[in-house]
């Protein structure tokens, strides 16, 4: 058992979120509002305004931890905020275990806090697994836990950054693929290290078990790695089927954000991680694209860099369609840098899992920094925000749907000459004007990617169903590996209420079969 001692706050500037511009909604009114309502709730002076951690309990309460290091807990029916436990380490999330434990996730560790004596106030903090390695660097986050159907836990551990090296003392094995400890260690010359010896470190790094992995750990706190190639991976995430998703930030090698579904003993992309993987050989900064690209597990979903997201972080499955609005089985995704909260749909083709992004509830009453989201049992969501000095905002969103219907993309299907696009209501009028564009993203160590081989894709042909709820788009030739990007213009319903998210960007990893031909029965 440890208990944890008060730290400091985190001053330097974070790198686990792309750099961005901040965006801003440029309507006089926001049409959101029409079927949104957003409050920001007033924390008190007293309470830490970042939001690190945020879980909906079943009896209506909001826990939530902060940049501070406190866990607390929040009754709306009363407005009353009590302070559960005290003296965290940069905890960026949390779950209820029962009744009187939480498990949170601490920058160093996996902890169970513990009311014993049924005071209101955690007795009791105890490590459940800090098996992982720390350098000091700055970058070497730690994200969760999400929880599968048995009570395993799932979290994501950030890479290291060049901006820093490594601390004199550090935990867990060094890895011989690194750069000499002793190289590493004089960062704190930092004209010297930014002039040459920062130049012979990868832009992200791996020195320490097991950075850029997702960990899977069991209640009783046995660990073992789960899945490899994350970054920055701020967003993780159990469905409602089980299935574990992963949201990672752009950097070297992540060409632009992406979504992915993580599966057991997958690669998802950057090779920092691979030092811990059994039996590889290969130095990071010897890898390349070729070598990654025969392990490598595509993303579900791309964000645009600028466009749609920079900074993408919690998944959260959609709730109840009478009381939300949206179709269940579907995810919304949060980011720290846009105004806008994302629509996942999924799309799985062949047993992989690709599908479609598609902006959600957005605006200045949103705000930046939309870090961690949950649905509470009266199918109200909240959204917690921090920024830790660095971009984003502060402070805790309640988003409630009222009765009005409104008019939506239901579902997004990939056909093997185009795509069918359905719509919860009836169109007004076949659409005319609908856009397709495609592109791709360079696979390399570069930070980022622009897009490439943008191009224009001409429909062949688009028809709205009899039934007035559903459009195909045909194209002559998909292509796999790329971007679909498909605007739909100013459409309306036959109440003439607007098209809720008109841009679709499908990420095409494969395609559909063509259909059989029946043979008649006579």
């Amino acid at each position: 058992m440890k208990i944890i001692k008060p730290v400091l706050a985190l001053t330097c500037a974070l790198g686990f979120f792309a750099a961005s511009t901040l965006h801003a909604a440029q309507n006089t009114h926001n049409k959101w509002l029409d079927y949104y309502d957003i409050k920001r709730i007033e924390i008190p002076k007293h309470i830490d305004p970042q939001i690190g951690g945020l879980s909906a309990l079943k009896d209506g309460r909001i826990a939530i931890t902060t940049h501070y290091g406190d866990v607390v807990l929040y009754t709306p029916s009363t407005n009353k905020w009590h302070t559960f436990a005290s003296g965290l380490h940069l905890p960026l999330g949390i779950v209820q275990e029962s009744e009187n434990s939480f498990v949170v996730m601490q920058k160093p560790e996996l902890t169970r806090l513990i009311d014993q004596d049924n005071d209101g106030k955690a007795d009791i903090y105890q490590t459940i697994y800090d098996g992982f390695g720390m350098t000091g660097n700055y970058h070497e986050f730690a994200f969760g836990p999400a929880v599968d159907n048995k009570g395993n836990y799932y979290i994501s551990l950030n890479v290291a950054s060049n901006f820093n090296g490594i601390n004199q003392y550090i935990r867990g094995e060094y890895s011989d693929k690194c750069l000499d400890e002793n190289k590493m260690r004089q960062w704190h010359d930092f004209e010297k290290w930014m002039a040459g010896i920062r130049k012979e470190v990868t832009r992200m790094f791996s020195c320490v078990p097991y950075r850029g992995w997702v960990m899977k750990v069991t209640p009783d706190g046995k660990a073992e790695p789960f899945a490899s190639g994350f970054r920055s991976p701020a967003g993780i995430y159990m469905d409602n089927n089980n299935k574990l998703w992963v949201s990672d930030n752009q950097g070297d090698w992540i060409a632009t954000s992406p979504l992915h579904q993580v599966n057991q003993g997958e690669f998802y992309g950057h090779p920092a991680s691979l030092h811990w993987q059994k039996d590889w050989s290969i130095k990071h900064q010897d890898v390349t694209a070729d070598d990654l690209n025969k392990i490598r597990t595509p993303a579900a979903a791309l964000f645009p860099q600028g466009e749609l997201a920079n900074s993408p972080t919690q998944p959260l499955s959609t709730t109840n369609q009478a009381a939300f609005g949206l179709p269940e089985g579907e995810l919304l995704i949060g980011d720290m840098n846009m105004n806008n909260l994302i629509r996942f749909l999924p799309d799985a083709q062949k047993g992989e899992m690709q599908g479609t992004l598609i902006p959600f509830v957005s605006g200045d009453e949103l705000g930046i920094g939309n870090f961690r989201l949950d649905f509470a049992p009266d199918n109200s969501l909240w959204v917690g925000k921090i920024h830790l000095g660095w971009a984003g905002d502060e402070g805790l969103v309640k988003i409630t749907k009222n009765k009005q219907p409104m008019f939506i993309v239901k579902k997004v299907k990939l056909l093997h000459d185009g795509f069918e696009i359905q719509f919860n209501q009836k169109l007004k009028s076949a659409p005319t004007s609908i856009e397709v564009t495609r592109h791709s993203y360079h696979y390399h160590a570069a930070y980022g990617s622009p897009k490439v081989d943008l191009q224009k894709v001409t429909p062949s042909k688009t028809k709205l169903n009899a039934n007035g709820k559903s459009v195909k788009v045909s194209i002559d030739k998909l292509v796999a590996g790329q971007l679909y990007t498909i605007t739909l213009g100013d459409l309306t319903d036959v109440q003439g209420r607007p098209l809720m998210g008109n841009v679709l960007r499908y990420n095409l990893n494969g395609l559909a079969d063509k259909p059989r031909f029946k043979r008649r029965k006579f």
